[in-house]
């Protein structure tokens, strides 16, 4: 028995790793927006500016990318690995993060020891930790022109395409590549309902259903209060079902307070304090002719003959 539940427990515990290594699948890391030629972009920590891989995490939970492998040559897999120990690696849900293509790793982790060539095609890979399972590439064409980027048209889906940074053509390192300044629901909203009119009957109307709702709510538990009420009164009655009208109507709240309160006054006894004795006194009228001095014999006095 005891072997068997040692068992059982191993087995649940290889199926919660499972489950949170899926939960956290590296599967789910895309290459998001890449610049090749960075003349005017954004520039690092040391203030230079260089080519830039955005990747995106498209899980709904935090991904840890340590020991992950970046590449620009497919025949060298393991080319860049990331380094493990830097909390940075971790990207947040949802979440993006850039890695400089300047061939100086030594500046930090997110430089890596190769470069981007413009005037050419560039293959970009990510590989997972055992260096053999591709999890993402890119090739990034020739085209590109200096301060141009090639990203996808949704957040780690969609379709590849050229952005110059024009008016709705923005560049985005480290961001979202779909920037929403506008709420296509309130606008639609704003235009068929200009003045309002339709606003304030809709909020009139979920005021009143819910208090209408409420006031049936109370209802409904005043008649159920009421039935078990009379269900406990017919069993302290002894009265069978539909013999209701054997049993006396129910006491108003006026009459049972007045009971409460004759009962208070006539006890005199503490309600609420657990702990504390009351002993009253016990007062008895005196009747002089109930007495005991009086049933006694009075002994004679004895005198002695002088």
């Amino acid at each position: 028995m005891k072997r068997l539940l040692t068992t059982a427990a191993i087995a649940a515990a290889m199926l919660g790793t499972s489950l949170s290594a899926s939960a956290q699948s590296r599967g789910a890391l895309r290459i998001n927006e890449v610049m090749v030629s960075n003349d005017s972009s954004i520039v690092d920590d040391y203030g230079q500016r260089s080519a830039w891989i955005e990747l995106f995490n498209a899980n709904f939970a935090p991904l840890e990318i340590s020991s992950i492998f970046i590449t620009n040559d497919s025949t060298q897999p393991r080319k860049y690995p990331v380094p493990i120990g830097d909390v940075n690696t971790e990207i947040p849900t949802r979440q993006h993060v850039v890695f400089y293509a300047d061939g100086e790793p030594n500046k930090g982790t997110f430089h890596t020891n190769f470069t981007l060539v413009p005037g050419q095609d560039n293959w970009i890979g990510i590989y997972d930790a055992d260096g053999r399972t591709l999890i993402d590439q890119v090739i990034v064409p020739a085209s590109l022109l200096p301060n141009q980027t090639w990203a996808r048209s949704e957040d780690g889906y969609g379709e590849w395409a050229i952005r110059t940074g024009g008016n709705n053509d923005y560049i985005t390192p480290s961001s979202a590549n779909v920037i929403k300044d506008t709420n296509k629901k309130i606008e639609d909203f704003a235009e068929k309902d200009a003045n309002g009119f339709g606003m304030t009957v809709m909020a009139m109307a979920i005021v009143f259903s819910a208090l209408l709702l409420l006031c049936l709510c109370f209802y409904g538990i005043g008649k159920i209060g009421g039935a078990v009420s009379m269900m406990n009164k017919m069993r302290a009655h002894g009265v069978a079902k539909g013999e209701e009208s054997d049993i006396a109507p129910h006491d108003s709240g006026e009459e049972i307070a007045a009971i409460v309160m004759a009962l208070h006054e006539h006890l005199n006894a503490h309600d609420t304090e657990s702990t504390i004795l009351t002993i009253n006194k016990v007062k008895r009228a005196y009747s002089p002719w109930s007495s005991k001095i009086y049933s006694l014999r009075e002994v004679p006095e004895h005198r002695r003959a002088k």
